[in-house]
């Protein structure tokens, strides 16, 4: 290929084209358990993350719901992925080889989200949320009481109703119920099987399942290293128990100018994308966490 302006822009166009293909092709799950925040600064503060207040009966004046003086934050971070093409591979027409690259970059972009939020799932029995605990933890004060949404129990029927319970019976400052009601049971690989034999299957040793249909089974490829761990969530809310904040979307970007330094010292053409966003945790109530470490509720 004669490597001109003209060239190198349907170059362009053509691993951008492949780009976009491995982006759609890739089914994602992120957006089932989290919800996308856009982002303006460096971190984000939710100071209204904190009670989940409910209407009181109006004696006198209003009350106030105030935001946390401690207010919780979510820093973006910076992420990039990029391509060299050499200029002796578009000359001698081998520039197609770099076609599945581009492609590959588009489905590892689709993932990225994926990746992200997973990882916070996983790490939610050491990771802080809005009241300094753990985001999976047995210490979370709400008023005078102390609640528990973290577990050891291996995923079972009885440990199901024990998780959706606890979640259920939850309650705000003011002792009213917060009527949360779990809808996914998100597992592991491993976990498939029980997970679909719980909520999906008519009959258990030849007896009606009441567990059928009460949660939607979600299985997530990335929660694979952590085979024991289960989670049941609440995604009906308009928070999602999980944060994904958007600072700037990824987006294909190529450098083949002949001014660009890696053309004009390297004779290398670079193709890109790059990304910044954070992840972190809305409200505890919304999500039950088990180890799967023990044989019974922890």
């Amino acid at each position: 290929m004669l490597v001109t302006n003209a060239s190198l822009e349907q170059l362009r166009i053509g691993y951008s084209a492949a780009f976009n293909r491995g982006r759609e092709s890739v089914e994602t799950l992120a957006d089932k358990v989290a919800t996308t925040v856009p982002s303006s600064t460096g971190a984000n503060l939710y100071g209204w993350l904190g009670a989940i207040p409910g209407l009181k009966k109006w004696i006198g004046e209003r009350e106030i719901q105030k935001v946390s003086d401690n207010a919780y934050s979510i820093a973006n971070e910076k992420f990039e992925l990029t391509v060299g093409v050499p200029r002796d591979d578009i000359e001698d027409d081998n520039y197609g080889v770099y076609t599945p690259m581009m492609e590959a970059m588009g489905e590892s972009t689709a993932l990225h989200k994926d990746e992200r939020v997973s990882e916070a799932v996983k790490n939610g029995f050491t990771e802080k949320c809005y009241d300094g605990q753990p985001f999976f933890s047995a210490n979370h004060q709400v008023g005078s009481i102390t609640y528990s949404n973290k577990g050891d129990a291996k995923l079972d029927a009885e440990s199901f109703q024990a998780a959706r319970q606890s979640i259920m019976s939850l309650k705000n400052e003011q002792g009213q119920p917060l009527n949360i009601v779990p809808n996914v049971l998100l597992v592991p690989p491993a976990l498939e099987k029980e997970a679909r034999m719980i909520l999906e299957a008519e009959l258990i040793n030849g007896t009606s399942n009441i567990n059928k249909g009460l949660a939607e089974v979600v299985v997530w490829s990335q929660l694979a290293d952590k085979p024991t761990q289960w989670y049941l969530l609440c995604t009906k809310r308009s928070l999602k128990p999980f944060i994904f904040q958007e600072r700037r979307k990824a987006k294909f970007t190529a450098m083949t100018r002949e001014t660009d330094e890696n053309v004009f010292m390297r004779s290398e053409y670079l193709y890109g994308v790059d990304a910044r966003d954070g992840v972190g945790y809305g409200f505890w109530q919304m999500a039950y966490g088990s180890t799967g470490t023990a044989s019974s509720m922890g």
